[in-house]
């Protein structure tokens, strides 16, 4: 039971990072430069591991009929592309990939163009992609094979850690700029100065989410942070002036005051005088 558990888990780190390379590449050939895509840090796109995983296991019992075996790799993926798109918008308030260009799609969240090759590598993978590498997979010593995936699992679970609270800097980055307070202003511009390679290689990855975050309106906003300041110091030298008028008001009364007592203090001595 371990070692098929520990199979299903190579299989999850190979496809996941196979994924991640098709992704990298075809982005890399379309932009011209490096495209590290993906939210992890790490080389894999734990989706495509992920819906791997649920083909394997659910599929099995299809083996025989390869239509079937399309249609429901068409859609056990579909779905989870759907559902991975809508609970990461919804918890990062970004969306990480969108089709809404592309013909027969769903809310942008998954199309036709994509479904059908889910179908095709669904079906690969059941019938040619899979009996390859378990068989390899299964002549890995048993030693061995603890020893490795117990250390990607643990790379993995670090590197799920760290991107997740990068993720998380980048919503906090979306729902401050909601809010157009100096204070918030100046964390966002310093977030985004000092922001370290991990960030940057996570907007190049997405570049959906520099869209959300408005990378692209810094000017207005520094703009805008400019004049909040000017107004601010307008303030202050408008409440000094006040408070320096009040201290010089407050000393005046203190004067008249201290001169009214020192007349009435000297037309008392005299009156002193005359009842002895």
């Amino acid at each position: 039971m371990i070692i098929q558990i520990e199979q299903y888990i190579a299989l999850f780190f190979i496809y996941s990072f196979a994924g991640w390379l098709m992704e990298s590449v075809g982005d890399t050939i379309r932009k011209k430069k490096f495209v590290n895509r993906g939210f992890l840090i790490g080389p894999y796109c734990p989706i495509y591991g992920c819906g791997v995983l649920l083909i394997t296991i659910l599929l099995q019992k299809y083996n025989d009929d390869i239509i079937a075996t399309f249609f429901l790799a068409l859609l056990i993926c579909g779905t989870l592309e759907y559902m991975t798109s809508y609970v990461m918008e919804k918890i990062f308030k970004a969306r990480w990939w969108d089709y809404s260009t592309r013909k027969f799609n769903i809310n942008g969240r998954i199309c036709l163009e994509t479904l059908i090759p889910f179908g095709i590598a669904g079906c690969l993978i059941i019938y040619i992609i899979n009996p390859f590498l378990l068989k390899y997979i299964s002549m890995v010593p048993n030693i061995v094979m603890h020893i490795i995936i117990g250390i990607l699992l643990v790379i993995y679970i670090i590197d799920m850690t760290v991107s997740f609270k990068i993720i998380l800097n980048l919503k906090e980055m979306s729902k401050e700029f909601k809010d157009n307070t100096i204070e918030i202003s100046e964390k966002v511009k310093k977030i985004i100065t000092k922001k370290s390679h991990l960030h940057r290689r996570l907007i190049n990855a997405f570049p959906n989410i520099k869209d959300n975050l408005h990378f692209c309106n810094w000017e207005e906003i520094k703009n805008k942070i400019e004049t909040s300041k000017e107004e601010f110091r307008a303030k202050i030298d408008s409440s000094k002036e006040e408070f320096k008028a009040k201290i010089d008001n407050s000393k005046k009364e203190l004067k008249n005051r201290l001169e009214k007592r020192k007349n009435d203090i000297v037309e008392e001595i005299p009156n002193k005088k005359r009842d002895r």
